[in-house]
Order: C-alpha cells, then structure tokens, then sequence
C-alpha cells in the first residue's frame, strides 16, 4: 500500500475530516476518510507523530473492590454508554494533571494515586489517528455530578458483581471499558 495524498476536508472545532488517497498493491486508487484532533496532518508521517490527545482513567477505590464506571450520554451513538472517565489532555497539561482534572470535573473524586500509566494506544483505529493514555489508580472522595453542560455524566462504584451483571444485561459499553471490565470482574481477590 502506497500513500499519496492526504487532504484536509473540513475543520470543526475540536475534530478535523482527512481524505487519505493510496494505491494498492495491485495499483488500484482509493480514497480512505479519517478524522483527527490534529488540524494540520500534510504528511504520512504526521499521522502517527503527535503527543497523546487524550488520558483514560481505570479508577479503583481504596480497598481495590470497586471500579468507577460513568454512565455517559454520547451524541455518536445517540444513548447512554458505560465508559471509563476520560478527556482531553489540556496544552502544557501532564498526564497526572490532565487525569487528576478530568476525574475532579466528571465526578467530584479526587485522584489519589496512579499506580500504571500505559503507553500510548488508539482510541478507534479505523477511523481516527487519535491517541490516549490509559492510567490506572486509586481515587477517593464525595462523589459529585459533573460540572460540564456539555456532558451529561452519571458516576457510580460497581463491585465486580456489579460489573457481571451489568455485562449481561443490554447496557452499551465502549469498547476498552467492556473488555477490562470482563477480565476484571472475573479475577479473584484485590486489585
């Protein structure tokens, strides 16, 4: 496969709209759409370049026997999605600040320890460049609504029997979330 072109289709706010045109091994043309949070990608090379966009946060609490889970209203699918807290990580922001925010803002917890920090990985590789890091840690605190009027977040503690029960219901989940949760809540003991 042969790039040849990428082309800025349309700027939004916070997502730009590419057109990536190719060649295939057998010389036929395509034309391939992706969106990104960076709004200048001119070559291959830029789409693999830039920083980590966003933090994704695995939350325990203090005794490592509940996950946090938001249940969260995304405009994407058009209903209510289980997914881990997560956000953009602000210019000159560090990955512990960015997740500290972002965990404070969408539930009033406050982030008390990060325990891993994963290295960077894409959030939805077949249509998007965008990049997050994953943190795990512990947080502790009055659980409080969101302060965004752009987000309409509801945050709980789910024990892993919980987190059984919710998999096997018709609830929605993100991808990652879905994943972690159903290795978690078949591991025996703490966290």
């Amino acid at each position: 496969m042969k790039l040849r072109k990428i082309q800025k289709v349309l700027q939004g706010e916070y997502i730009t709209r590419y057109d990536i045109q190719y060649e295939t091994k057998s010389g036929s043309r395509k034309n391939y759409e992706m969106i990104s949070r960076s709004p200048d990608i001119r070559q291959p090379e830029d789409l693999h370049g830039s920083k980590a966009d966003a933090v994704i946060m695995i939350i325990h609490d203090q005794t490592g026997n509940k996950i946090l889970l938001n249940r969260e209203y995304r405009m994407a699918v058009g209903e209510w999605v289980y997914n881990f807290p997560a956000g953009l990580i602000d210019a000159g922001e560090t990955v512990a600040e960015s997740a500290a925010r972002e965990l404070r803002e969408e539930t009033g917890l406050q982030l008390e320890r990060i325990s891993e920090e994963w290295r960077e990985s894409y959030s939805a590789v077949g249509f998007s460049n965008e990049k997050g890091i994953v943190i795990v840690g512990i947080a502790a605190g009055a659980m409080q609504p969101s302060d965004s009027e752009m987000e309409e977040i509801e945050a709980r503690w789910y024990s892993k029997a919980e987190i059984r029960d919710l998999l096997l219901s018709d609830a929605r989940f993100a991808a990652r979330t879905q994943a972690y949760c159903v290795l978690w809540s078949k591991q025996s003991g703490v966290v």
